[in-house]
């Protein structure tokens, strides 16, 4: 059996598909070991999995975005998506760096796998050889520069003609240049606290991996004609049930009205009034059942519910999303790829993060709508739930992402390739 190094970002997105993997290996009776944030240690642990803690700046709390974004407010749009990124992923290199470089000479492991935006792992990468296969986990919309797409961050479409290619081309000089410059700085800078040099754009880190695993269907992301060699789709990886009990009014979502589905997940949940109380407004007196998921945190912080409406702080996802006719959420890659998983179309306010990307690859396939903003109003989000109900070509849609999902194994996929990159391993 092979000893396996995992590390994530302490973000509950992250962590999540991580220890979806650790539970995978250790069932199989593998050594696996987890280098992410304190306060995911019981969860770690429960995963059977071996528990380190990253340090410094590193070690931040996800549930307090103001100790760690403390100018998040100041920043709208893209130019927000450029502080998020060099805030949480870029700056942090040096403290993962000083994290996981002695773990690694500690434990020796086969193979190494981090999470995608665990850049802490890359001057280890750019300054030698000598060191276990290191392969990443894409858990965030594939960020990986191409003549194919729009400069990542801007949540724009592949493009449509020549035009659009010389203008997405422009752009993408811009991103490097203006918009994600500061990034590049901190980077370069975060590089040399290492002792390594940043040569590359900082957002084509995917490119550097020995393998990259994407998650989710190739069928939710952009076509690439010059994709990465070292890039493979694995599938949807399996949402764990974060409950066992089902409420009291589950057998109300009889198929009698449709069911509209609405969560801000688990961290973006601190404001109910952007986007849980404006789609319980806007379908207050619809002929539908409204489901509302609290994301960890009491139902009563939600507020008044409508005579049609149902709440919990939690819910089963694959019991629940069979009964569900449309999803509305704030963009949550891994809630948006099982929602697709199961055939089920979406309305996708997406407005910090990754989200505005998420969004926007929804609204490409046709299986959503992209409201464009992460604060809608109630008129928008009732338009988009009557759209998506009334036209039956979003379900299609979501039905062809949800069968491209199917043909893939995530779990036994990403085991697999940990297994070829160390050697001669059991998956």
């Amino acid at each position: 059996m092979a000893t396996y190094l995992l590390a994530a970002n302490p973000i509950h997105g992250h962590v999540g598909p991580i220890l979806s993997v650790a539970r995978h290996l250790v069932a199989r009776g593998h050594r696996v070991v987890v280098l992410t944030g304190t306060r995911f240690s019981s969860q770690v642990e429960g995963a059977g999995a071996e528990h380190r803690a990253l340090t410094g700046t590193a070690d931040y709390d996800d549930r307090r975005p103001d100790t760690y974004l403390p100018d998040g407010a100041r920043y709208r749009g893209v130019r927000r998506a450029e502080y998020d990124i060099r805030t949480i992923f870029v700056e942090t290199i040096p403290d993962q760096y000083r994290s996981i470089r002695p773990l690694i000479d500690d434990l020796r492991p086969d193979a190494v796998l981090v999470d995608g935006a665990f850049a802490g792992v890359l001057p280890l990468i750019a300054q030698t050889d000598d060191r276990p296969p290191i392969l990443a986990l894409g858990v965030t919309p594939l960020s990986q520069t191409s003549r194919d797409v729009a400069p990542y961050g801007l949540a724009l479409p592949p493009p449509r003609g020549r035009f659009d290619r010389l203008r997405y081309a422009a752009m993408g000089a811009a991103a490097r240049r203006v918009v994600f410059a500061p990034t590049q700085r901190a980077g370069a800078r975060a590089f040399a606290a290492t002792g390594a040099e940043l040569r590359e754009f900082i957002m084509d880190a995917s490119r550097h991996y020995d393998r990259f695993l994407q998650t989710g269907p190739a069928a939710l992301e952009y076509p690439r004609t010059d994709l990465a060699t070292n890039t493979r789709f694995v599938g949807v990886l399996p949402q764990g049930a974060t409950i066992s009990r089902r409420p009291s009014w589950w057998e109300e979502l009889d198929g009698e009205r449709p069911v509209v589905h609405v969560t801000q997940g688990t961290i973006d949940n601190h404001d109910f009034g952007r986007l849980v109380r404006p789609t319980l407004d806007a379908l207050a007196d619809r002929h539908a059942a409204v489901v509302v998921t609290a994301g960890g945190r009491e139902v009563e912080a939600i507020g008044p519910l409508p005579r049609n409406a149902y709440a919990a702080s939690y819910l089963d996802y694959d019991a629940l999303l069979p009964r569900v006719d449309v999803v509305v959420t704030n963009g949550g890659y891994g809630g948006v790829q099982a929602t697709l998983a199961a055939g089920v179309p979406l309305v996708v306010a997406g407005g910090t993060e990754d989200k505005p990307e998420v969004a926007a690859r929804v609204g490409w396939t046709g299986a959503g709508i992209d409201l464009r903003t992460g604060t809608p109003d109630a008129a928008s989000v009732g338009s988009a739930v009557a759209s998506i109900l009334n036209d039956r070509s979003y379900r299609a849609a979501a039905q062809r992402i949800a069968a491209d999902a199917a043909t893939h194994d995530a779990l036994g996929e990403i085991a697999q390739h940990l297994a070829e990159a160390a050697g001669g391993v059991t998956p």
